[in-house]
């Protein structure tokens, strides 16, 4: 067995069995559907690792990234989560909503599709460049959140405080304040706003469907 494969078996092996781990770094592994529950991860990185449905109960992780991972519909139920970054992971069908309290996260270029964020602190949450479509955004604190660069596109945005957030580089945001939203200092695209106002029935001067359907063909070259 070559050495990168005897690595990658014992690093399982040791995933499987222990319980705490501290400044590792644990690369292409397969661990779809792995019980990595009730473990500690401080200034782990996961690399191009398979996480397909793994399971973190009541998990704590600190410092840790995620690169290159996918963790398509991983269970994250009371996971503790401290300063940990996603950067281009695929995280989909994730319910975040049973994290534990007050969660330190920032995403980078990932795939947060059809997920849900529930009743969570994402106070000053990077979401940058992520494919967010049909995602669900309920009753959050997401003050000073940048969205920078990340389509929104059929997501949901309801109950939640946006005070100082960031989506003026966002694509496909409706951001409505009739659902329950506080968007006092919010920064939004010129196609938000139109949206907006075109929602509540009136007609912007110089901006019509086929002016949105052109500047999505110049964004999109």
């Amino acid at each position: 067995m070559a050495p990168e494969s005897d690595k990658r078996s014992t690093d399982a092996q040791r995933l499987a069995k222990e319980d705490f781990f501290e400044n590792e770094t644990f690369t292409d592994l397969d661990l779809q559907g792995c019980d990595l529950g009730q473990k500690e991860f401080y200034r782990c990185t996961f690399q191009n690792c398979q996480l397909q449905e793994s399971r973190w109960k009541r998990s704590k992780l600190e410092a840790c990234v995620f690169n290159g991972c996918d963790l398509t519909r991983a269970q994250l139920q009371e996971t503790a989560l401290r300063d940990v970054r996603f950067e281009g992971s695929k995280l989909m069908g994730i319910d975040w909503s049973g994290v534990s309290a007050n969660p330190e996260l920032a995403f980078e270029d990932c795939v947060l599709r059809y997920t849900s964020f529930v009743g969570l602190s994402l106070r000053r949450t990077a979401f940058l460049r992520c494919t967010a479509m049909e995602a669900n955004f309920f009753d959050l604190d997401l003050t000073e959140a940048d969205f920078t660069g990340t389509n929104l596109t059929g997501s949901n945005i309801r109950g939640c405080n946006l005070t100082r957030a960031n989506f003026s580089g966002a694509v496909g945001a409706f951001i409505d304040p009739a659902n329950r939203n506080n968007v006092k200092g919010t920064q939004v695209p010129v196609e938000t706003a139109v949206l907006l106002a075109q929602s509540l029935g009136m007609r912007v001067a110089g901006y019509s469907a086929e002016t949105a359907e052109g500047r999505g063909r110049k964004k999109t070259r």
